[in-house]
């Protein structure tokens, strides 16, 4: 089924005077409705054309399947609702009077002329450009087109590197939503677990003892490692046949555990080197943390008849929560790309049975090792990408309201 593009974009025009005059009609009347409605469709049709003019409209070609469309419309869906929050956000601040490039906060001195400003910005521009910015774009354009490592010559294939990895029943769908699976169970293990032990290490480490400051920094020591360098560490502990966990435990119960070789019990040495390695960084914060509590509250509580895991759970735990919020994002960020460094010394090619190949390290396989397929690693980044924004938004809007700031 061929979709004119002139169609699309009159009716995403529809759509979005439709939507942003209905909203800045509630609050500014008739003629706030009407300005509405214009920069409404306007910013609808750039939101359309936001995916969809550099594919040239490609999934509503004749030729392509449903799926396709399908997506071609879910981008069109994306770009338009991007544009028209902006749209409605730039309205709300016109319409209550607001200046759009207010400060929160009155600044301590100004620079004279306008080119100063920006030679300060020169390096951090120029690094962001040609290390963040660049490498971004071009990781779009690499997502369609058909590009091998080392092939001088590339093919444009619209998106087929995206729906292929949602199109049921291909060995690339199979293996994409076995590498999501594999991420979401250790990711949300290395949080739990992580954060867990750091918050009770980091209470212990607190108490007024002799030599504090030195066992303090003794724990916080492993951050400074890398996540290779923590596989190759665990690798050597953990191994099957040499390891020395592996000795310990067969003199212990008369046998030994497959840490890298067993496809049920290589996730979990992952998670262990993993949660090891940022531990380091959780009990800085957490110690940082409870010693920001304030010790009226704990002593009142104790008055009141509280016991010491009360005053915990309903004193000390909810002073703590904009720290532990802080250190999920952190430690979900974490979890998601950086323990592809230990995966790979630790469970080399992805663990048995692929079970320790998380997304990250399937871009890697994909686009470096075997397959050496530049165009469907990149459209998998993206997607892995995107998930870490959808996740970080997802909780900032429902953890992040029940976050305490104030005593």
């Amino acid at each position: 089924m061929v979709i004119s593009p002139v169609l699309i974009l009159f009716l995403s025009a529809l759509f979005g005077a439709l939507i942003l005059g209905e909203l800045t009609g509630r609050t500014g009347g008739a003629k706030a409705r009407i300005v509405g409605a214009g920069v409404g469709a306007v910013a609808a049709i750039f939101g359309a054309l936001l995916f969809m003019a550099p594919l040239n409209f490609c999934t509503f070609e004749s030729d392509r399947k449903p799926i396709d469309l399908a997506f071609g419309l879910f981008l069109i869906a994306a770009g338009i609702a991007l544009t028209l929050w902006i749209a409605a956000w730039i309205s709300g601040k016109v319409l209550r009077g607001e200046s759009l490039f207010a400060l929160a906060q009155p600044t301590q001195g100004t620079f004279k002329g306008r080119i100063m400003p920006f030679l300060f910005l020169a390096p951090t521009l120029i690094i962001l450009l040609l290390f963040l910015y660049y490498p971004s774009i071009d990781t779009l354009r690499l997502s369609t087109l058909l590009a091998r490592f080392g092939a001088p010559r590339t093919a444009f294939v619209c998106v087929d590197n995206f729906t292929r990895l949602i199109d049921p029943g291909t060995r690339t769908s199979i293996q994409f939503i076995h590498s999501v699976r594999v991420t979401l169970l250790m990711s949300g293990a290395i949080v739990v677990i992580g954060l867990s032990l750091s918050l009770l290490i980091a209470t212990i480490a607190y108490l007024p003892l002799k030599g504090a400051s030195v066992y303090r920094t003794l724990l916080i020591w492993p951050y400074a490692i890398s996540p290779a360098v923590a596989g190759i560490l665990f690798l050597l502990m953990f191994n099957p046949t040499g390891g020395v966990i592996n000795y310990f435990v067969g003199q212990v119960v008369g046998t030994t555990i497959g840490w890298t070789n067993d496809p049920n019990v290589a996730p979990w040495t992952v998670i262990i080197a993993s949660v090891w390695k940022s531990m380091g960084f959780n009990i800085l914060f957490y110690i940082a943390g409870l010693q920001n509590v304030p010790k009226d509250l704990i002593e009142a509580g104790a008055i009141d008849g509280a016991n010491v895991i009360q005053r915990f759970f309903r004193i000390v735990l909810p002073q703590l929560s904009p720290i532990t919020f802080f250190l999920v994002i952190t430690n979900t960020t974490y979890a998601f790309f950086e323990t592809f460094g230990t995966i790979i010394y630790l469970t080399p090619g992805g663990g048995p049975l692929q079970s320790t190949s998380t997304m990250m390290y399937e871009i890697y396989e994909l686009g470096v090792l075997s397959n050496q397929d530049l165009g469907k690693s990149a459209a998998q980044s993206l997607v892995l990408f995107a998930m870490v924004i959808a996740l970080t938004v997802f909780q900032f809007r429902s953890t992040g309201r029940r976050v305490s700031y104030g005593a």
